[in-house]
């Protein structure tokens, strides 16, 4: 919670959110709330301004101040220092709390160290950052415009000045003449746009360049005498300096070009410094100045949009601007090629770790305090990070065959890999492991569910069981698993003895049972519900093993028990496999006769924990039964009502646990019978699942065979369960709308996930939509496009393992205008450059057969083959062209150039989908308006051919080798979730939810504190906490703390999780929503309508949640008075609700409702009329003459009947409405809300949300038309409503509002 004025820290007006609280009066909250106090110091400067003041809270480090200090504008230049109290050293890896004496007040001495060589090099880096130096870099692991925000882009500043005062004010009103959705058309095709950043001025220049001297490095004699480093800089003014970078400081040298002599300068043009930032504006005029233009112009930008990634790997975009790619934006820079010896030192040793020892040293680390577990999982999120991204730079080397193989003489899928400390492999059948489970299919699903299972041992943090370090990467359609090196791993033992010291040692033919695992994996079984079991070996022989036998326990030379191969921690899913696995399919390996590829399908973690939950349910449900009656037998109660009473408490299964059934009570003197009742013991209460049934196994004895023909009845339970309950649950929830509906491929699949359904069950899913409604339409074309996206994924990886790297774009361009550009070129052929070619005659060119007839075949057969799904015939006609395209370049990590694609010949009468798509730019131009190039302009002499250059040479296809400008890895990897960070927001959700509002919000911020301590600020995580932050601060009416907070979501999901992806849409309605509520509706309908326009290009058009969002844009609008408008986009989105719930659903009442209050403020009494009198009419047939909502609709309508009659009578006075005044409260109105997440139920949505915030954010419902004008134009009185009706409508039933179906939040 350090203070930086740099915002890379909580944010102020949070942090003071939290000091206006007062302190619970309970002393143990107390002490729990002083051990995080807050409070301010003084740090004096050996510089100017000599002293700086700092926000501090005692549970920082050390080292977090001193990051917090190099941060302040005054204090850039310091970086190699240490810090010193009362004149005593301060370590930096102590917290503050154990500095002694250290309070309010308290100053601290900042103490300029002697540079290290290291030192020195990392001081030169962060100059280099600071001024703007450092260029361009090429990162081949992040991409193109990796970690990419928008935000600023979308809310310019220059585009809103009108905004900055408050738009209450009258000269706000009359100075605001148009809105954000004035030229929005909901039926235009999406425009890439809205993925593109526009276009910026260049950074203003404080130096020509600095780069390493080429005298660099020192020679022997004068490396002992303090030089480490020598840089040559070059300022604006042209002047060249040679600088010696000293123990003691920077110093220019008298060194030139051609004479070494790198000894002070005498003066007056000595110039010395301990920071090279302060010697530069000493030798530069122009420096300073320049120094601060810079700093203006990044401050125009939001910091985070600026600041370094560093605990995760950015976000790449799949459209990058031809800006990005074009040639003149590459500029010469030597020190680019320097930046591996600025970072890694001259023999790289600083990049060289030894990773297993790291992971299992920091899980060693003490978890006994919170101050423990902080810095625990603070480091081991520190470190997944950082091995994340040097497995992941190795991988790729591996795949592009860059990196030697430790056994040469094998195949290439069983070669293995060392580099940087991390061991390669494929994931591929090298050696016959799976060849009867499904050969290489089976072992690249394999090592996806190992990757899983080891995230989850990692989250259960056992003591004592320890994982490599883990991380898949697929790229170049290679599949590279990367781990730390288990010491032992690659041990030769004794004669006698196994490599594995617990499970299957080859197989299941061989069996070890070390007892000394049998503790720690006896945990790890607990927890995630397996049985105790037996298995046999070859020879008949029985072992008793805690965990599955193909899971093994290795003991490394380090004495650190290693847990391995964790892809069967559940069953597998046998009902599955006995209707779609046949063993013949592996013979010919064709799958001729449509089998599934492998027999490694198992049941999802989170499906056992479901199932588990329900058994444990009735299990609660059966002993509260038998403990009832017994009672009622011996006191003889026997009541009418408590049936009733139990089936109300026990729906919930495990409710019933904590105490939710003390209504089961029919007495108020019998305590023992509610003890009993609320007590219920759970012991007996024993379900776990075996892992290795239907594998083969052959138990012995018939006691033994009755066992095991139980577990195997217990695991088909579990597939009935899934079939018969989740699945057409979830279906039964999208169709009602209980649950926010999935955006896109990447958002269903995590829907699935959470309910415990496997990828693989997409087309049953798709069999479920049969029903001619259109939320279940939309969800089948999802399932649909999501089966062909990943179909062509595995087609494409098949084809690019064995393409040479150089002409991998070549066969993805082909495969692409095969797929999407088929109707613009029926018979498109591959663009091969032959000289490439030429150069891998061992290379596999079997892409270069594909037409589109082939691949659509190709494509089905895998639909059918993994989805047991047949596509219709006219599949290909009914796909989404630009939608399925960011699915594809999303699965395989494509980067293709920004420009709208062509997918169908313009003169069939497509143009929806070509490349003008409603814009005058041309097809290969960057996106940007007002930025075309001329066909005129000539190339220069030499200068290669670009894509923009020969598109007019070229056949005519969608896609072009060139326009594939990148392919970076998808990554996957196994680091868990901060548990201390999600118990504090928990415990602050209940707190809150317990109306204890003061000690749930210190709660929450706290836990927002140790997410952005653990997991860094620019962080997924950190970003989905912003995110739920701001909706409870929203529901607090904390506004500003909610808009503060929103903005950061967007910003780091955007950086993070994509420019485009599904949470990113939520969070910018969600800011849009928050900016309204706090008075910026301007700003608002900006981000509203750049998330619809996301949602084009993630979804396309008619969203089924689209309208709660249109609605808010509706009434956004009718509160700037933009009266029509506001009446088109009610329209709009009524029309989608008609489409989707039908019209004579209750939604579509509700929303005929709001239409006619639209139309009565539009001046168009007899419209308003009719719309009214359709909403009564389908509540009346709907819900019945005695409902609230139809006499309120009933009483509206004989009032706009009344406007209507007057209007006509007195045409010339319309100011003199005979209106009565009659005050009532509709509960059907839509106030603006926010979206509620993929997957989340609106009632979770909506719990905790103030009642109050109804009124003053729809501003329709307890008004007449007279009221409801005035109300609009601001004369409005709102404290005379009734706290009574705010109380009625908030127990208003959702539904019936239309708000079930709409997905409030």
């Amino acid at each position: 919670m350090t203070s930086a004025t740099n915002g890379n820290h909580p944010d102020p007006a949070v942090a003071e959110s939290a000091l206006r609280h007062g302190h619970p009066d309970d002393e143990t909250k107390e002490e729990e709330i002083d051990s995080v106090e807050v409070f301010q110091i003084e740090v004096k400067l050996p510089h100017q301004p000599y002293e700086i003041q700092v926000m501090v809270s005692t549970q920082e480090q050390v080292q977090d101040l001193r990051q917090s200090i190099v941060e302040f504008q005054d204090t850039f230049q310091y970086s190699c220092f240490h810090l010193e109290h009362n004149g005593v050293r301060i370590n930096d890896f102590v917290e503050l709390s154990e500095v002694k004496g250290l309070a309010a007040g308290s100053l601290m001495t900042l103490v300029e160290d002697p540079y290290s060589e290291k030192e020195a090099r990392m001081h030169v880096i962060r100059v280099r950052e600071l001024i703007g130096a450092a260029g361009d870099r090429i990162d081949y692991l992040h991409g193109i415009s990796a970690g990419l925000s928008l935000h600023d882009h979308v809310a310019s500043p220059e585009i809103f000045e009108a905004s900055g005062q408050s738009e209450t004010s009258p000269s706000a009103v009359t100075s605001v003449k148009t809105h954000a959705m004035e030229d929005f058309k909901f039926e235009a095709p999406a425009s890439i746009d809205a993925l593109l950043p526009s276009i910026r001025e260049r950074q203003p220049r404080t130096i020509k360049s600095i780069i390493v001297s080429p005298w660099n490095p020192p020679p022997y004699h004068l490396r002992q005498k303090g030089h480490l480093m020598y840089l040559q800089l070059t300022i604006n003014e042209g002047e060249q300096y040679q600088i010696t970078s000293h123990v003691s400081g920077f110093f220019v040298n008298k060194s030139s070009s051609s004479k070494f002599d790198p000894f002070p300068k005498p003066a007056p043009k000595n110039a010395a410094s301990h920071s090279l930032l302060t010697l530069i504006s000493t030798v530069s005029p122009s420096f300073s100045k320049s120094f601060v233009a810079l700093q203006e112009y990044n401050s125009k930008i939001d910091p985070l949009a600026n600041f370094q990634i560093t605990n995760t790997i950015p976000s790449s975009p799949w459209l990058v601007s031809t800006l990005g790619i074009a040639l003149h934006t590459h500029q010469s820079d030597l020190t680019r090629t320097q930046e591996t010896y600025l970072m890694s030192g001259t023999d790289n040793a600083d990049s060289l770790r030894d990773w297993n020892e790291e992971f299992q040293s920091t899980r060693e680390l003490p978890r006994e305090t919170v101050q423990d577990r902080v810095f625990r999982e603070r480091l081991t999120s520190k470190l997944f990070a950082d091995y994340n991204e040097a497995a992941a730079r190795g991988a790729m080397m591996v795949a592009r065959g860059e990196v030697a193989s430790l056994n040469p003489t094998e195949s290439r899928n069983a070669q293995i890999f060392v580099y940087n400390n991390v061991f390669f492999s494929f994931g591929a059948d090298g050696v016959g492991t799976f060849t009867s489970e499904g050969g290489d299919a089976a072992a690249c699903v394999a090592v996806g569910k190992d990757l899983v299972g080891v995230r989850i041992v990692n989250q259960l943090d056992i003591p004592g069981l320890f994982t490599p370090g883990t991380v898949i990467v697929d790229y170049l359609g290679k599949r590279v698993v990367a781990q730390s090196i288990v010491p032992g791993i690659f041990k030769q033992r004794e004669p006698g003895e196994h490599q594995i010291d617990y499970g299957g040692v080859e197989g299941r033919d061989i069996v070890a049972d070390d007892d000394a695992f049998v503790a720690v994996f006896s945990a790890l079984s607990k927890a995630l519900k397996i049985k105790k079991h037996d298995v046999w070996d070859k020879d008949g022989k029985k072992h008793t093993l805690e965990g599955s036998v193909e899971t093994k326990g290795l003991l490394g030379t380090d004495g650190r028990k290693y847990i391995l191969d964790l892809y069967r921690l559940t069953p597998l899913d046998i009902r599955w496999l006995e209707e779609n696995w046949h063993e013949k399919s592996i013979e010919d390996n064709a799958f001729k006769d449509g089998g599934y590829p492998h027999r490694m399908a198992v049941l999802r973690p989170e499906l056992i924990e479901s199932y588990w939950r329900v058994k444990m349910g009735e299990y609660v449900k059966r002993k509260i039964e038998n403990g009832q009656q017994g009672q009622r037998s011996q006191n003889g109660l026997m009541d009418a009502n408590s049936d009733g009473n139990l089936n109300s408490a026990q729906v919930n299964g495990l409710s019933s646990v904590g105490g939710n059934d003390k209504p089961l009570a029919v007495t108020s003197d019998t305590s023992k019978l509610d003890d009993q009742q609320t007590r219920v013991d759970i012991s007996g209460f024993n379900l776990s699942f075996n892992p290795d049934v239907f594998c083969s196994q052959d138990p012995q004895t018939k006691d033994q065979k009755e066992e095991y023909e139980e577990d195997e009845r217990v695991v088909r339970d579990v597939c009935s369960y899934l079939h018969d309950t989740v699945m057409t649950e979830l279906v039964r929830d999208l169709k009602e709308g209980e649950v926010g509906f999935p955006m896109d491929g990447q958002s269903l699949s995590r829907l699935l996930h959470k309910r415990g359904i496997n990828v693989r069950y997409l087309g049953h899913l798709a069999y479920l939509t049969t029903d001619k409604d259109l939320r279940l339409e939309a969800l089948r074309a999802l399932a649909v496009q999501e089966m062909v996206a990943r179909s062509f994924k595995h087609l494409t990886n098949e084809n690019l393992q064995r393409v040479p790297p150089p002409l991998a774009t070549s066969c993805v361009a082909h495969l692409l205008n095969c797929l999407l550009g088929s109707a613009l070129n029926t018979l498109p052929k591959p663009d091969v450059d032959d000289e490439l070619k030429s150069l891998y005659p061992d290379g596999d060119w079997s892409f270069t057969k594909f037409s589109p007839q082939m691949l659509r075949f190709e494509i089905e057969k895998q639909v059918w083959t993994r989805y047991r799904y047949r596509l219709p015939v006219d599949w290909i006609t009914s796909v989404k062209h630009l939608q399925l395209l960011r699915e594809i370049a999303l699965k395989l990590g494509l980067q293709l150039v920004a420009k709208q694609y062509r997918f169908s010949n313009p003169g069939v009468g497509a143009s929806d989908v070509n490349a003008t798509n409603g814009t005058s730019r041309k097809p290969a131009m960057n996106g940007h308006q007002g930025h075309e190039t001329s066909s005129k302009k000539k190339r220069r002499n030499g200068e290669p051919l670009t894509s923009t250059d020969s598109v007019q040479s070229r056949p005519m296809v969608t896609f072009h080798p060139d326009d594939i400008v990148n392919l970076v890895p998808v990554i996957k990897d196994a680091c868990p979730r901060s548990i201390l960070a999600e118990e504090a927001l928990e415990a602050g959700r209940m707190s809150l939810m317990q109306n204890q509002k003061e000690l749930g919000q210190e709660l929450v911020l706290e836990s927002l504190s140790l997410h952005e301590q653990i997991y860094g600020i620019l962080h997924p995580e950190v970003a989905r906490m912003y995110h739920q932050l701001s909706m409870m601060y929203y529901q607090l009416e904390e506004k500003n703390a909610a808009v503060e907070l929103a903005r950061k979501a967007v910003v780091v999901s955007e950086r993070t999780l994509g420019v485009d992806s599904n949470e990113t849409v939520l969070s910018y309605l969600n800011l849009g929503l928050f900016e309204h509520a706090n008075g910026n509706s301007h700003l608002a309908l900006t981000y509203i309508r750049h998330a619809l326009e996301l949602w084009k290009i993630i979804y396309g058009l008619k969203h089924p949640d689209s309208i709660t969002t249109i609605n808010n844009a509706a009434v956004m609008l009718q509160h700037l008075k933009h009266y029509h408008e506001s009446r088109i986009w009610f329209e709009t989105s009524l029309s989608i609700c008609e489409e989707i719930s039908g019209k004579h659903s209750v939604n579509t009442a509700t929303l005929c409702f709001q239409l006619a209050q639209a139309l009565a403020l539009d001046s168009d009494p007899k419209a308003a009329v009719n719309r009214m009198r359709e909403a009564y009419s389908i509540f009346l047939a709907k819900l019945g003459p005695d409902d609230r909502n139809t006499k309120e609709s009933e009483s509206w309508l004989e009032q706009l009947t009344q406007n209507a009659v007057s209007i006509a009578k007195h045409a010339k006075d319309v100011q003199a409405r005979r209106l009565r005044r009659v005050q009532f409260t509709p509960r059907v109105t839509l106030p603006t809300r926010p979206q509620p997440q993929v997957g989340q139920s609106s009632a979770d949505a909506a719990n905790g949300r103030d009642p109050r915030n109804l009124g003053g954010m729809g501003g329709l419902d307890s008004r007449s038309i007279d009221e409801l004008m005035k109300f609009i134009e601001g004369g409005g009185d709102t404290s005379k409503r009734s706290p009574h009706n705010n109380r009625r409508q908030s127990r208003g039933n959702p539904k019936r509002r239309g708000g079930g179906r709409l997905g409030p939040s």
